[in-house]
């Protein structure tokens, strides 16, 4: 081979490669200017609540002088644009600000309890995940039998059940009633003595079932319904005229189908999904962002609630993200969208 041949094949290989480039580049840009207004939304919206926090702390007796000098103190006597410059500029270098009730760092107080409900979410998402491809499939081979029936039943009810009934249920049961599991509080997985595995776990395991219970539920409809399909089609019916067992033929053909639903829905679920975790902290009295954000709002702390809520913001987003580009990976049609864009 020439060299110019050479040079034009790579030329091709880099022109292929070229849509995927600008397919992840353009959605991280849409994920930046989205970040960016939803701040300004956040920062604007809480700038707006009636009252005075500066008097609301000093109190009805304190005078117009004290109360301006405070105002002073905070900065919230300067214009709202150039308060929110220096507000997102901290919060891009992870400086959320102090609270304007204890005098902490907001940052501070984010920090470990960002750390619990991470935990929650990152644990309770992929085994929902995985239940929902167990039950889903189960209940689609068997949409036609006694067993397929009772576990699409056992579906709807889950569906039917709020994330703290299904956490309240699971206390009394293994908690109280059998004495298995704490019913409440959370031990670190790496403590200053080490990591206490045991405790972390025993302390996680019915919080992230209580959320795995609804969650997989709901994905489970989604991929019963992909798999459903599946069985209709003309080429599944082929791979089983060549010999193919059943199950062997819908999970060859059928997990790409509902890796794209799942994508999809899952997508679109997590503000309920950060809602049941934020509900199911209460419950076990976790020390999350749902009971920081709880305590933040019942105090007044604006500062505090404002930055909890632009992490919250930031993660459904981020996440978002990670399921378009994922969904992008799975799709060989949007792959082709990019290539003729």
């Amino acid at each position: 081979m020439t060299e110019a041949a050479e040079e034009k094949g790579a030329d091709v290989a880099v022109a292929r490669r070229r849509p995927w480039v600008r397919s992840v580049l353009r959605r991280l840009v849409v994920f930046a200017v989205t970040v960016l207004v939803a701040s300004f939304l956040v920062f604007l919206l809480v700038a707006l609540l009636p009252g005075d926090v500066a008097r609301a702390t000093l109190g009805l007796g304190a005078s117009d002088d004290q109360v301006e000098a405070l105002r002073s103190q905070w900065g919230l006597d300067r214009p709202l644009l150039l308060r929110y410059a220096e507000w997102l500029g901290g919060f891009l270098t992870g400086d959320l600000g102090q609270s304007y009730v204890t005098g902490e760092s907001v940052s501070s107080q984010v920090a470990p309890r960002l750390a619990v409900t991470a935990w929650l979410v990152g644990l309770s998402t992929p085994l929902a995940l995985i239940v929902a491809l167990v039950t889903g499939v189960i209940a689609a081979v068997g949409r036609r039998r006694w067993w397929g029936a009772v576990i699409s039943g056992v579906s709807h009810l889950g569906l039917a059940i709020p994330a703290f009934f299904a956490a309240t249920l699971l206390v009394l049961v293994f908690a109280v009633a059998l004495g298995w599991l704490p019913a409440t509080g959370y031990e670190p997985l790496f403590a200053g003595r080490g990591v206490d595995l045991a405790g972390w776990a025993s302390h996680l395991v019915l919080p992230v079932a209580a959320i795995v219970i609804v969650q997989g539920s709901l994905l489970a409809r989604y991929v019963r319904s992909s798999f459903i399909d599946v069985l209709t089609e003309d080429y599944y019916r082929t791979a089983r005229a060549v010999g193919w067992t059943r199950w062997r033929a819908v999970f060859r053909h059928g997990l790409r189908n509902a890796a794209t639903s799942l994508a999809t829905v899952v997508g679109l679920q997590l503000a309920s999904l950060l809602v049941g975790v934020i509900l199911v902290e209460q419950v076990f009295a976790l020390p999350g962002l749902g009971s920081l954000l709880i305590r933040a709002v019942s105090g007044k702390d604006l500062l505090v609630v404002q930055g909890v809520v632009m992490v919250l913001v930031v993660a459904v987003l981020l996440i978002n993200l990670i399921v378009d580009l994922a969904y992008l990976a799975i799709d060989p049609r949007l792959r082709r969208q990019g290539e003729t864009a």
